[in-house]
């Protein structure tokens, strides 16, 4: 007798990219929306493992053209919809299979301007920053939604501090500091209320899409216009005004990762006033690691 047992599995199909063009055939006007997506399925599922019985796996290669085949059959935007239409699938097609996650990650394409006006069918990448969204689809348990600001960078060369800490602490080295440059790769998701149906999500369309440009902005606007006293503070009240503007979410996460740029030393220099400190520093050192890393989550009460 074993004295084991497969105690959790899924599979799925991972990095499937997919770009969709939408064409208005009256107006000539092309859309295009580029993802990168995986599916995980789990369900009765464990003799696939213990008994090598490949009668109840649902290939990878079969998510991976399933995705193709329903963004071909339905609209890929917004991507809540369709990732929630894609999860909501393979619980109805396969009945053996009880709940479906799908992830995905938009590309950013932005419409060309020629000539002073937006061009019908060439577009310019937006460079690294993706709308997320993560979508689970449980039998009897409905669907939960979560959407997402991916890899955003921003960089701020003063307006954000760094003080109040234990400095006696002997293991501390760090200087406070009244002024710094801050940067970040902001990742941001938030959670909707619970959907009970597909149709449920689909009559959400709209919010969908309002709400992506509402945390984008909420997010940059804080950065920006703050004097921060500390990535902790400003993230909560990143945090706390998405939830003010945006009703049907229930949770917001940050995660930012400091990305550090140090003052270059000069003083070793000789016979020249190189002075390159505090509110005289003009010349940094961009450091990729190790880094701070910040998160939180706040929800409603």
């Amino acid at each position: 007798m074993s004295n084991s047992r497969l105690k959790y599995a899924k599979y799925g199909k991972d990095n499937v990219r997919v770009l969709k063009v939408h064409k208005d055939k009256q107006t000539g006007v092309q859309d295009v929306f580029e993802f990168t997506i995986q599916t995980m399925l789990e369900g009765d599922i464990e003799t696939s493992y213990t008994k090598a019985d490949n009668s109840l796996v649902v290939p990878t290669d079969t998510q991976k053209q399933t995705i193709y085949i329903l963004a071909k059959k339905h609209p890929v935007s917004p991507p809540e919809v369709f990732a929630a239409l894609l999860a909501q699938h393979f619980l109805d097609k396969y009945k053996h299979i009880h709940v479906a996650h799908v992830d995905l990650e938009q590309v950013s394409w932005t419409r060309l301007t020629i000539d002073g006006q937006p061009h019908p069918h060439s577009f310019i990448e937006g460079g690294s920053e993706k709308r997320s969204v993560s979508v689970t689809a449980a039998e009897g348990k409905g669907i939960e939604v979560r959407s997402g600001i991916k890899d955003l960078l921003v960089l701020k060369s003063t307006g954000s501090a760094f003080y109040g800490y234990d400095t006696s602490d002997p293991y501390t080295r760090l200087p406070e500091t009244r002024d710094r440059i801050l940067s970040t790769a902001v990742d941001c998701t938030w959670t909707w209320q619970p959907f009970e149906r597909l149709v449920d999500v689909e009559e959400r369309a709209a919010l969908f899409n309002d709400a992506f440009p509402t945390a984008r902005k909420v997010t940059l606007d804080f950065f920006a216009k703050e004097n921060s006293p500390s990535v902790q503070n400003t993230m909560y009240k990143m945090a706390n005004d998405i939830l003010r503007q945006v009703s049907d979410v229930v949770e917001v996460e940050y995660t930012l990762p400091n990305k550090h740029y140090f003052e270059c030393d000069l003083s070793w220099v000789g016979g020249e006033n190189l002075r390159n400190v505090g509110t005289d520093a003009e010349v940094y050192m961009p450091q990729t690691d190790p880094n701070g890393l910040i998160n939180c989550i706040v929800s409603r009460k």
